[in-house]
């Protein structure tokens, strides 16, 4: 015979007003068979702490490795494009060599190799264009043995590394920027020489001056920098 269950608080509980309230409840419930209990099984309890076993790991893994897409193979592009910026501060007792070119001043760079500007700027630029790291990750500058090299040495290796990767130089375009000495007497010959460092016609080259309008370390003849961009072409 089905028995019938109701949980409800005491007459005499409800009697103790608001706290009655709160420390009881009032359960109704539909009556209930005695097989009705064993109507849902009652589970072991799973330890949070579990761990998959060797064979559920892998097989999670292997499938995880199956749905990552393949890396796609470097693109073949026509053409790319690299941006280059230098700044050396400018010291006595050290000559100012730009883009190859010993120019007569009172100063010049100070660093490690020779300190041109310009050729360190258009390395970079070339570095750049074809993805690669840059002069400094190449050629240190806590390496002796580019202690006082010739920055040509740099033009030269970003060059064959530019014809292995299957490129060559489109144009390039590089501003000089220094209060002091003027450029525009220099200007062609640096011109030349850097197109024979890197190979090119001299229609493709392009070298502008400008100074910094007496602002900051440029322009108080305390330092010197150069931007240089390029665009590379598949041969």
């Amino acid at each position: 015979m089905a028995s019938s269950y109701s949980l409800a608080p005491s007459i005499s509980s409800l009697s103790h007003g608001r706290a009655g309230l709160r420390n009881h409840f009032t359960f109704f419930s539909a009556p209930l068979t005695r097989s009705a209990i064993f109507l849902h099984p009652i589970l072991p309890r799973q330890s949070p702490n579990r761990r998959p076993t060797a064979k559920v790991t892998a097989l999670f893994t292997e499938q995880e490795s199956s749905t990552k897409p393949a890396a796609p193979p470097p693109p073949n592009l026509p053409f790319r494009i690299g941006h280059g910026f230098d700044l050396h501060r400018l010291e006595p007792g050290y000559p100012l060599i730009i883009g190859g070119v010993n120019i007569p001043h009172d100063r010049g760079c100070e660093a490690h190799s020779d300190g041109d500007v310009l050729l360190h700027c258009v390395v970079d630029a070339i570095l750049g264009a074809l993805g690669l790291p840059d002069i400094g990750q190449i050629f240190p500058d806590n390496d002796p043995k580019w202690k006082g090299a010739a920055s040509s040495v740099f033009i030269k290796e970003a060059v064959r590394l530019m014809h292995d990767a299957g490129y060559e130089l489109g144009n390039l375009d590089a501003t000089l920027i220094l209060q002091k000495p003027k450029l525009s007497p220099h200007k062609q010959t640096i011109r030349a020489n850097l197109c024979e460092l890197l190979g090119v016609n001299h229609s493709i080259v392009n070298i502008k001056a400008k100074t910094h309008e007496k602002v900051d370390s440029l322009g108080e003849n305390r330092s010197i920098a150069a931007h240089t961009v390029v665009l590379l072409m598949k041969k």
